[in-house]
C-alpha cells in the first residue's frame, strides 16, 4: 500500500546556513495523520466551542500542521476552554492583552529598557541597588547616546537612581542574566537574527520574573519561552502561552536554600527505573548516580537540547495531547500565579473523551484521588534509559560515561517512539508500582 512520505516542516523554521552542525529534523507534515487546518477548523461548532477530543487522537498520531500549532497550543496549555464561543475567547484575550501591557509599563517605568526593542546583557544595579555606571550598560541602556557624551548623560542618570525596594533590586539583578541566556538561545535560527525579536523574548521573561516573584527568573525558561515567540505574532499572546507553560513546570525552578525544585522529578524517576529496571536502578546508585542528576536537563527544559527544534515542538505537543485535561483552564483560572498548582484537585466528573490517553490511564488507576499524577515528562526520560540500559549496564564505569551515553542520544532520538514507550513504561508502572495507603 502507498504511504504518504510527508512534507519536511523545517522550511517553517528556517536555520542558518552556517550552522550545518544542527540535529536533523524527523518530523514530517504528513496528509491523514497531522493535525490539519481542514481537520482543525472542523472540529469547532459555528458559535465556537471546539470538541478537541476529535483532534488529540491526531495530534498523537502525526503532531499539528506548523501554520496552526500557535493557535492548538493555546488550548493544549490551557489558555483557553474548549467549551467556549469565539466572542468570549476574543473577550478573554483582549483583558489578558490589557493586562500584559500593564505589567510591562510597571516593569519600563522601573527600567525603561523594558519595550524599547533594545535588552541588556551587563549587570545594571549591585546587590545594595546602586546603579552600575559603566560604559557597557550605559550604552546598551541609551545606545544613542553613549558614543556622544562618555556616559554623562543626566537623563541617562536619571534613569539609574539608587534603588531601595528589595523585590525591584531583586529583579534588576536578573536582567543581564535573561539578556546573556537571550542570546544563547536557538541562535542557529533565523528568526532570531533580528534583534525585534530577541528583544521581545527578554521582555517577556523579564515581565515574567517580575509578576512571579516565588521564582522570578533561572536559566532554562529561556528554552521554554523561545517556541511560544515564534509560534504566536502578538507578544502578549505568546506571554501567556508561556505563563501556563511555566504553571505545569515552575515547580522544577522553585528554589531554596537546601533544595532545588526538579530534585522532587528526579527522585520520581529514580522510583520509576526502580520498579521499571532495577537492575539498571542498583547499577546507577554503584555508579553514585543514585540522585539522577544527569537526567536534570532534559526535564528542566523538555528535552530541547536533545531533538532539534522542530522535532521538539512535535515532542512537546504529543506530551501535552496525551495530557490533556479539560478542566485545566478552569483549574488555572481559579488559581492565582503565587499559589500552589492543583492538578490534582479538579471536581466535577468530566468526559473522558475529551482527555489524552495519558490522563485517561491516571483517571482508571485511580491516581487522582490521592495526589496530583507524575508528569510523562518523567516517563519520556525513563523511557529513554530503559532505551540506552544495555549500553549502560555494560559500558558506564562511572557518571562521566554515563553522561557521554546520554549526551550521544541528541539528535537521534525518535520523539513519536520515546512518547510511546514513555506511554507503555507508565502502563507498567501502575500495574507494579506499590500502592500508597
Amino acid at each position: 500500500m502507498w504511504r504518504d512520505a510527508g512534507i519536511p516542516a523545517d522550511s517553517f523554521y528556517e536555520v542558518r546556513p552556517e550552522c550545518t552542525d544542527v540535529p536533523k529534523t524527523r518530523f514530517k507534515i504528513k496528509a491523514g495523520k497531522t493535525l490539519s487546518v481542514r481537520k482543525w477548523r472542523a472540529a469547532f461548532s459555528p458559535e465556537g466551542q471546539l470538541d478537541i477530543g476529535k483532534t488529540l487522537s491526531r495530534i498523537y498520531r502525526g503532531g499539528i500542521h506548523p501554520s496552526i500549532r500557535g493557535e492548538v497550543w493555546e488550548f493544549l496549555l490551557g489558555c483557553y476552554d474548549p467549551k467556549s464561543t469565539f466572542d468570549e475567547r476574543e473577550q478573554i484575550r483582549q483583558s489578558r492583552r490589557v493586562q500584559y501591557a500593564r505589567w510591562k509599563e510597571d516593569c519600563r517605568q522601573m527600567f525603561p529598557v523594558v519595550g524599547s526593542g533594545r535588552f541588556m546583557t551587563a549587570p545594571v544595579i549591585t546587590e545594595d541597588g546602586q546603579p552600575i555606571q559603566d560604559p557597557i550598560v550605559l550604552s546598551q541602556i541609551n545606545p544613542d547616546k553613549g558614543s556622544q557624551d562618555n556616559g554623562s548623560s543626566t537623563n541617562r542618570n536619571n534613569a539609574m537612581e539608587p534603588v531601595t525596594d528589595k523585590k525591584v533590586i531583586q529583579w534588576m539583578l536578573t536582567l543581564h542574566q535573561i539578556g546573556l541566556d537571550v542570546v544563547r538561545t536557538d541562535r542557529t535560527l533565523v528568526f532570531y537574527e533580528q534583534q525585534e525579536n530577541l528583544s521581545k523574548l527578554w521582555d517577556i521573561l523579564a515581565v515574567y520574573a517580575w509578576i512571579d516573584t516565588d521564582v522570578g527568573y533561572c536559566q532554562g525558561m529561556s528554552d521554554l519561552c523561545s517556541p511560544m515567540i515564534i509560534l504566536l505574532d502578538d507578544e502578549s499572546d505568546a506571554f501567556w502561552c508561556f505563563e501556563r507553560l511555566m504553571r505545569r513546570l515552575r515547580g522544577n525552578f522553585r528554589c531554596t536554600d537546601s533544595s532545588v525544585g526538579v530534585e522532587v522529578q528526579l527522585s520520581n524517576l529514580a522510583s520509576i527505573t526502580q520498579v521499571i529496571d532495577p537492575k539498571l536502578h542498583e547499577h546507577l546508585e554503584t555508579l553514585g548516580g543514585g540522585d539522577y542528576l544527569f537526567a536534570f536537563r532534559m526535564l528542566m527544559v523538555l528535552f530541547r537540547r536533545e531533538f532539534s527544534f522542530c522535532d521538539s515542538l512535535y515532542l512537546w505537543e504529543m506530551m501535552w495531547a496525551l495530557e490533556y485535561d479539560p478542566d485545566l483552564f478552569s483549574v488555572y483560572e481559579e488559581s492565582d500565579i503565587d499559589s500552589e498548582k492543583a492538578e490534582g484537585s479538579k471536581g466535577k466528573p468530566k468526559s473522558t473523551r475529551q482527555c489524552g490517553k495519558y490522563e485517561r490511564e491516571n483517571m482508571k488507576s485511580g491516581a487522582k484521588n490521592s495526589e496530583a499524577p507524575l508528569p510523562i515528562s518523567i516517563f519520556l526520560v525513563a523511557s529513554v534509559l530503559k532505551d540506552k540500559s544495555s549500553k549502560l549496564l555494560t559500558e558506564a564505569r562511572g557518571l562521566d560515561d554515563v553522561v557521554k551515553i546520554l549526551n550521544d542520544i541528541t539528535g537521534n532520538l525518535d520523539a513519536k517512539k520515546a512518547c510511546t514507550g514513555a506511554l507503555k513504561l507508565h502502563k507498567k508502572y501502575l500495574k507494579k508500582a506499590p500502592k500508597k495507603t
